[in-house]
């Protein structure tokens, strides 16, 4: 029951910044209603952040983490090379598909003409 109240306050603060950005509209500096929605998303964000599931979030968001430095990312030499070959690969798809393409769009237009 707790978790949801922060959640539910944690909404309302966001809330409560968009409504004042709106109602600050002709009234305030541009930024000034900007960071008023700023501090809003950063209250509800600290908030919902205090709950069971924002800490389980956050738990998450560092394993993720962890696991990305983990992984063996290809060098730069590496990454280009492959993203020539897809490009290639692709170019050749593109070419085939358009001739497979003229070569029915002949052949439905030969049968509708009777010439077959």
């Amino acid at each position: 029951m707790a978790d949801r109240l922060k959640l539910l306050v944690a909404g309302l603060c966001l809330l409560a910044g968009i409504v004042a950005f709106h109602v600050l509209e002709g009234e305030a500096a541009t930024v000034v209603r900007v960071l008023v929605v700023l501090v809003g998303l950063v209250a509800g964000a600290a908030v919902a952040l205090n709950s069971t599931q924002g800490r389980e979030f956050l738990a998450f968001a560092r394993e993720s983490r962890d696991e990305t430095r983990k992984v063996a990312w290809p060098s730069r030499r590496e990454a280009t090379q492959m993203t020539l070959v897809v490009f290639g690969l692709v170019l050749v798809m593109a070419l085939f598909l358009w001739l497979i393409d003229a070569l029915l769009f002949e052949a439905v237009e030969a049968l509708i003409r009777g010439a077959v």
